[in-house]
């Protein structure tokens, strides 16, 4: 399917299930990786990923159109188009678009790195873990203003 294509389908959803012609652009975005579209708020753009289109086919993918032109068509009217706010969980529900979306192989083994550093005070021994490397020249204790020294506690992944 192509960025035309999907034009054509949002506008069709919009028509059908919201009764007001969604008429800003759609497209795909094959850099979307954790989330299955999103709505641009100042362009009013959706952009949709294409992997859910792949992966799980297009039930799915209409029900990730229905939850962005939620937000959408919210925005446009000035109601609430957050995902917290009440109008936008009636209209989702509604309309039968999906709260979350499914998802895609490879994402589950994705875990926080363990921390591989460690900061000590030299005066009080308080210790700060950090997953990133700092420089310890630039900071201080937050308990006592002593100087810093980095300790390097686990291997790089």
């Amino acid at each position: 399917m192509e960025n035309k294509e999907l034009q054509q389908w949002i506008e069709q959803i919009s028509l059908e299930h919201f009764g007001v012609p969604f008429t800003h652009e759609a497209i795909f975005n094959r850099r979307l990786t954790t989330t299955g579209g999103r709505y641009m708020l100042k362009s009013h753009r959706i952009e949709i990923n294409p992997h859910q289109l792949e992966v799980h086919g297009k039930d799915e993918v209409e029900k990730i159109i229905k939850h962005e032109l939620c937000h959408y068509h919210l925005h446009i009217r000035g109601r609430g188009y957050q995902h917290r706010d009440p109008e936008f969980k009636a209209l989702l529900q509604k309309v039968g678009g999906s709260r979350f979306c499914q998802s895609l192989p490879g994402d589950q083994g994705r875990k926080p790195l363990p921390y591989r550093y460690k900061l000590v005070c030299k005066s009080c021994g308080m210790e700060y873990l950090r997953k990133r490397k700092i420089d310890p020249k630039r900071y201080r204790c937050g308990r006592c203003s002593g100087k810093l020294t980095l300790q390097n506690i686990g291997s790089a992944p």
